[in-house]
């Protein structure tokens, strides 16, 4: 299992990660965003999760920005713009992405899903916000009448570079209940399971990679200290 570090992008700068349920995390500038990604290349982490929160919330967009990250090279990008065309993802895929999130679009149109990991096989991430099992959307507000295993169940098959399982706040995969989830979420797919949220701690980290997750992606508990990055990128390297 690996931690990827998160690096979110807003109006051309680096901030701090927040969380689009309840903005959690400060927002605040971190500086130089080419100089925030080389710093967690330096402490050892291989790959990053670069967000453009804008392009997400469909108020702007870093296209410029994210490309430019991608291209430096200082470290594997795992691009999440909410690409939603097939020119947007081979964009991110030519300028040298490891893997790129996909937007609403993946759930909602399965034959495009399908489509889309036929031109770029393993290198498409799925993701999905959940809250009590349930998918939601549109800033965890509206639930859909998806369970995550069965949505793992039918994506499985499918050529794609893993599925992303986000946890709404004040839901943790480190209670019991969720890591059975989480566990059988990974014995549902045939493909990397990634989990973000509900981490505070290197237990919370290990617990994960005991259920078989091959990623952790990690935004304010690094930045906060509270998972201290050095022993993180140590740990969880492979």
């Amino acid at each position: 299992m690996i931690v990827i570090p998160t690096v979110e992008l807003r109006h051309g700068m680096c901030v701090r990660p927040s969380h689009p349920a309840n903005g959690s995390g400060s927002g605040s500038p971190l500086g130089e965003a080419i100089g925030v990604v080389r710093g967690w290349a330096n402490i050892g982490f291989r790959r990053i999760h670069l967000i453009d929160a804008d392009a997400i919330a469909g108020t702007g967009s870093n296209e410029a920005l994210v490309d430019e990250i991608i291209r430096d090279g200082a470290v594997e990008v795992e691009a999440c713009d909410a690409a939603e065309s097939s020119d947007r993802i081979e964009q991110l895929v030519d300028a040298g992405a490891v893997r790129v999130v996909l937007g609403p679009r993946a759930l909602s149109e399965p034959e495009w899903l399908a489509g889309a990991c036929e031109l770029f096989p393993g290198m498409l991430i799925v993701a999905t916000d959940v809250r009590e099992r349930r998918v939601v959307t549109r800033g965890w507000v509206r639930s859909l009448p998806l369970d995550i295993l069965d949505v793992a169940n039918d994506l499985s098959g499918l050529p794609l570079g893993g599925l992303l399982v986000s946890t709404a706040p004040g839901e943790s995969p480190r209670t019991g209940s969720d890591l059975a989830l989480i566990e059988d979420v990974v014995e549902a797919c045939d493909f990397s399971v990634i989990v973000s949220g509900g981490v505070a701690s290197m237990n919370d980290l290990r617990a994960l990679e005991h259920r078989g997750v091959s990623a952790v992606v990690l935004g304010d508990p690094l930045y906060s200290g509270a998972i201290d990055p050095h022993n993180a990128s140590m740990e969880f390297d492979e």
